[in-house]
């Protein structure tokens, strides 16, 4: 059966293939081949630098634009003639040095010097760079916009709703009131946090041979400093340098980017239930869109099903993020390939992260406030401002004002009326009674107005 998005195994190439293409340049087998290349040559262009490798002279001008247009003109087809010589090799890195190897035979100047290409490297030192660049370039490419999105849209929304009086849920019981944008204010800044620890991640790379002692480079060439010439490749591709590695590079910087992002996830899916939950209970509506179909039996429903498609993508992908950061890290000995299969998997993780983080954006866009909802719920609830009676109770040196209190709130519902009678009763100061007086359930808020306003003033 031919590979079509219908016929596709994973949902991310099939039915959601339109919000994931973003991320075909990065995490793709094609991807990850070109960063491959990139790295071969970028590194048989140091070694040319280098005036203590005399067999490999300086590149003339013709030499560099055949070699820059090698990296900026690779396309299917070149990847496609590198997976044929795979399918012979049954070795995907040597594929690729085989690949550009023949593609030196078309400059007499290269190819004279071909055998200097993955010169003293092992298979991990173009993977590890690889991988580093892909995860580089598809956070700055694709997952900080995708951050921005989110931190625009729950911006207006805190800001548009600063001032719209809530009941909150304690327990899922009601509890002191606050304001709708101060709860969205409090997810943004969460999500900021993760979002700009994400931003200042550092991305590690190493080129240093088959157990990260320079073996090989030493044997043929040791009167060159080969760590300080590693250090300086791996920072000229935008990287930090590891210089203590064995075969592998350590991946510990790979699991506290993924074990970031799904922090980061876990906060979506915190939003994702509330939303949701606030949906139930008639705080937001859903804008309608023709054509839609909320059940197959039930005509009159609009399912909040943005929010929950976000989340269950949300959760797949911290399953994947989870194993990686666990499983990355570790590796027997100097070397073992478990790392190899599972890092082919980055994509699966982020894609589902795109597709949930659109849905939430799908969904934050479609919600429309009941303001009339929410009003009727605080005025149903007037035992809140139980809480401020006994404080100001308690200011003023009346005994048990908690107790008196619980006995005429726990567990039952009052009216103005009843807190009216008992306010009047109490023996403090007329300025505080009206105060008392005049407080509402909507008007009890504290300062969860400004809050809301204000999160830009906080940083994260």
């Amino acid at each position: 059966m031919e590979l079509t998005q219908l016929t596709a195994l994973s949902s991310i190439d099939g039915r959601y293939a339109g919000r994931t293409r973003l991320l075909r340049a990065y995490c793709s087998e094609f991807g990850l081949i070109h960063r491959r290349v990139i790295v071969e040559i970028r590194w048989f262009e140091a070694l040319a630098a280098h005036p203590g490798i005399e067999e490999l002279p300086a590149l003339g001008e013709e030499e560099r634009a055949f070699l820059e247009g090698l990296i900026v003109d690779f396309d299917g087809h070149e990847a496609e003639r590198i997976k044929e010589i795979e399918a012979v090799t049954n070795h995907d890195v040597k594929a690729v040095e085989y690949y550009l190897k023949e593609r030196f035979l078309e400059l007499p100047e290269l190819a004279a010097r071909a055998e200097f290409l993955h010169f003293a490297c092992t298979s991990e030192d173009i993977n590890n760079l690889s991988y580093a660049l892909m995860l580089r370039d598809m956070h700055k490419g694709v997952m900080q916009a995708e951050f921005a999105r989110i931190d625009e849209t729950l911006a207006e929304l805190s800001a548009l709703h600063a001032t719209q009086p809530m009941l909150s849920r304690t327990h899922g019981q009601t509890a002191s009131p606050t304001t709708l944008g101060k709860e969205l204010a409090n997810t943004l800044l969460r999500l900021r946090r993760q979002a700009r620890q994400m931003e200042e991640q550092e991305f590690f790379g190493k080129i240093n041979g088959a157990v990260g002692n320079f073996n090989a480079h030493m044997s043929a060439y040791p009167e060159i400093d080969w760590p300080q010439l590693s250090r300086e490749f791996v920072e000229s591709l935008g990287l930090s340098w590891n210089p203590y590695t064995t075969q592998i590079e350590p991946h510990d910087w790979i699991a506290e980017l993924f074990q970031n992002l799904a922090r980061y996830h876990t906060i979506l899916i915190d939003l994702c239930r509330d939303i949701w939950a606030y949906i139930s209970i008639g705080y937001f509506r859903q804008k309608t869109i023709d054509g839609e179909i909320g059940s197959s039996t039930m005509p009159h429903k609009v399912n909040p099903i943005d929010f929950e498609n976000a989340e269950g993508n949300l959760g797949v992908a911290n399953a994947l993020l989870d194993h990686l950061a666990t499983k990355l890290p570790v590796s027997r000995w100097q070397r073992d390939l478990t790392d190899s299969t599972v890092l082919r998997v980055i994509g699966t993780a982020y894609g589902h992260s795109l597709v949930a983080t659109s849905s939430l954006l799908k969904g934050l866009a479609k919600l429309e406030l009941n303001a009339e909802r929410v009003d009727e719920d605080l005025d149903a609830n007037w035992e809140v401002l139980a809480e401020p009676i006994q404080t100001v109770m308690r200011r003023y040196g009346i005994e048990n004002p908690y107790e008196q209190l619980k006995s005429l709130t726990r567990g039952k519902r009052i009216t103005a009326e009843d807190l009216a009678v008992f306010i009047q009763g109490l023996d403090i100061p007329e300025e505080a009674r009206k105060a008392l007086l005049e407080l509402t359930p909507a008007g009890y808020t504290g300062n969860a107005a400004d809050m809301a306003a204000g999160v830009d003033d906080f940083e994260a």
